[in-house]
């Protein structure tokens, strides 16, 4: 069974690339500037952030359903990225290179299964996870720090 990785839409953030540092800390938000990579991962463009690149980090409700596994947490939005073109299958390097937590969610935003992988290894259990008739979308973690990294539906 293969699988297809998807990030954020662009279109989510885009009104807020052109506020200032006072407008984007009135909605919580904190305007950085890379300064390692790897360090600042996108969730649009599902890649690390170049040093010099302008990113926004802010809280994002990744798992929106009303279930006691609604969920939010920091992550980061580069102002210059678009999402990538994957092939079904595809595992971008942002991934592959952390240990991650991927968890399986059921049509009623029920979590039915979780674990961990390190990014190499993680195709393998995203394909075992998904061939669990239950489970409709995977929630892809980065384990040391446990933000929303990715979704993983089947292909």
């Amino acid at each position: 069974m293969t699988f297809r990785i998807t990030g954020l839409p662009r279109t989510d953030f885009e009104h807020l690339f052109g506020l200032d540092d006072a407008a984007l800390s009135e909605r919580g938000i904190v305007r950085m500037t890379a300064d390692a990579t790897p360090g600042f991962p996108c969730r649009v463009g599902l890649r690390d952030l170049e040093p010099g690149e302008t990113v926004l980090l802010l809280n994002h409700e990744h798992q929106g359903a009303d279930t006691p596994f609604r969920s939010s947490h920091a992550i980061f939005v580069g102002e210059d990225s678009s999402p990538p073109a994957l092939a079904p299958g595809e595992l971008p390097e942002v991934l592959r290179r952390r240990t991650l937590s991927i968890r399986a969610f059921g049509a009623d935003g029920m979590m039915i299964d979780a674990d961990l992988a390190e990014g190499a290894e993680a195709p393998a259990l995203i394909e075992r996870l998904l061939a669990d008739r239950r489970a409709d979308y995977l929630h892809l973690h980065y384990a040391r720090r446990g933000c929303w990294a990715a979704r993983a539906d089947r292909a």
